[in-house]
């Protein structure tokens, strides 16, 4: 039988937050690679740049943190590329940085919130009007597996990363009837700047390297080795693309077997 040609995203028009470094990074290259046309979103403007040299990316420096800076996301995408079909939700803030619940400062949790889940929401209510008005849409969360299970001292985090799963899987029941789907990937432990700022804090606790660190959260898994930014780039693009079209309201958890 003759294969057909795969749709996947080339042409679509899509947003990817935190998509300066790491996994937000490697998921425009990824989307970028297969000609979608993407608006890549960071605070950070030498890192927009620098991924914009790399790839026919466009870049947008501003804050998810807020809902006029996602509205101005979203109204940036359709300005200079059009209606929104593809929203990857990768921007987030790490636990690197909290204490145990007794400890827990105000200012983390309202932080942590309004960044990991206020955010996506924002960001969900503006693009999805565009989605619902063509047909067509992908939404891609990229929460992670303290998106299902809870640690000591990450209170903020875990509660916006399980809060996120709740978001997705309501999204996915709205925007479900106009041939859109919302799904999230559940990354383990990827060695990203973030994922690096917390085994700094956990090697000094634990009197250790930070190589040892890792080499801990490796040995949780059976192939002894953490995630790439790359294979989580892969999960997200495939959930972007067409032939996810019959994927709605799952979380798919990229973690090697391992639970973290």
């Amino acid at each position: 039988m003759r294969r057909r040609e795969s749709p996947g995203v080339e042409g679509r028009v899509a947003i990817v937050t935190g998509a300066g470094r790491g996994i937000g990074r490697a998921t425009a290259l990824a989307l970028a690679g297969r000609d979608a046309r993407v608006l890549g979103v960071s605070r950070t403007e030498a890192e927009l740049n620098s991924l914009a040299e790399e790839a026919a990316v466009d870049v947008f420096a501003e804050s998810v943190a807020t809902e006029e800076g996602c509205e101005r996301v979203v109204a940036e995408a359709r300005s200079r590329l059009g209606p929104v079909e593809i929203l990857v939700l990768n921007a987030g803030i790490g636990s690197g940085h909290e204490h145990e619940i007794w400890a827990q400062e105000t200012a983390v949790w309202r932080e942590t919130m309004a960044v990991n889940l206020d955010g996506p929401f924002f960001l969900c209510r503006a693009a999805s009007a565009d989605m619902k008005e063509r047909g067509w849409g992908r939404i891609v969360m990229v929460s992670s597996t303290s998106g299902e299970v809870g640690s000591p001292s990450t209170s903020a985090y875990t509660a916006s990363k399980h809060g996120l799963m709740g978001l997705m899987r309501s999204v996915a029941q709205d925007i479900g009837p106009y041939g859109a789907t919302c799904n999230a990937v559940l990354p383990g432990w990827v060695r990203t700047e973030m994922a690096e700022r917390s085994a700094r804090i956990e090697a000094e606790r634990r009197s250790v390297t930070v190589d040892e660190v890792w080499a801990d959260r490796a040995a949780a898994y059976p192939s002894n080795r953490v995630v790439t930014p790359e294979e989580i780039a892969e999960t997200v693009a495939f959930l972007a693309s067409e032939e996810a079209s019959g994927i709605n309201g799952e979380g798919v958890t990229v973690a090697l077997g391992g639970l973290w």
